[in-house]
């Protein structure tokens, strides 16, 4: 995978990522919204980095890639994981990058990619009502909804948006 864009690159996680990898999974959004995708230490990130890298040699994933600015700073990912049967869009930009529109570029040049690489013509997003800055990346990219209320997300109930998108 290697998508370029004006101010960044999507690429392939490698081992020498770790670090930051683990920085960016601490910070209060992730924690509050993908509680699951925190790594507490770099050890927990090479675990999650070794699996995730592994994975990308599979057919079901989870499909996560890293975005890298111009400059070569790690500020986030975007990810095509299981859903089912399906595929679900996931991204987490840092917070000190976070507003500035990274989110809604990275998934609108990595939804086409994804798709053909899984040969698939719809993929979802699955977000909680309270995310109101992940409804906007995926409303700006063409998503439809198509439920808002209680639904599982992450083992317990919870008050989420579930998205579509298709080509």
């Amino acid at each position: 995978m290697y998508i370029k864009a004006e101010r960044f690159i999507i690429t392939e996680l490698t081992m020498d990522m770790c670090s930051n990898y683990q920085k960016n999974s601490v910070d209060a959004d992730n924690r509050r919204f993908v509680p699951d995708e925190v790594c507490e230490t770099v050890e927990d990130a090479e675990r999650t980095l070794k699996w995730l890298i592994e994975s990308y040699s599979t057919s079901n994933g989870p499909f996560v890639y890293p975005i890298l600015t111009n400059e070569n700073i790690n500020i986030g990912y975007v990810q095509a994981c299981p859903l089912g049967e399906e595929f679900e869009i996931g991204y987490h930009i840092a917070k000190s990058y976070t507003g500035n529109g990274f989110a809604t570029e990275a998934v609108k040049v990595f939804l086409p990619v994804i798709m053909d690489m899984l040969q698939i013509d719809k993929i979802y997003g699955v977000v909680l009502e309270e995310n109101i800055a992940s409804h906007k990346v995926l409303e700006k990219n063409g998503f439809t909804l198509v439920f808002k209320g209680i639904d599982k997300y992450q083992g317990k109930n919870r008050e989420l948006r579930k998205y579509i998108f298709e080509r």
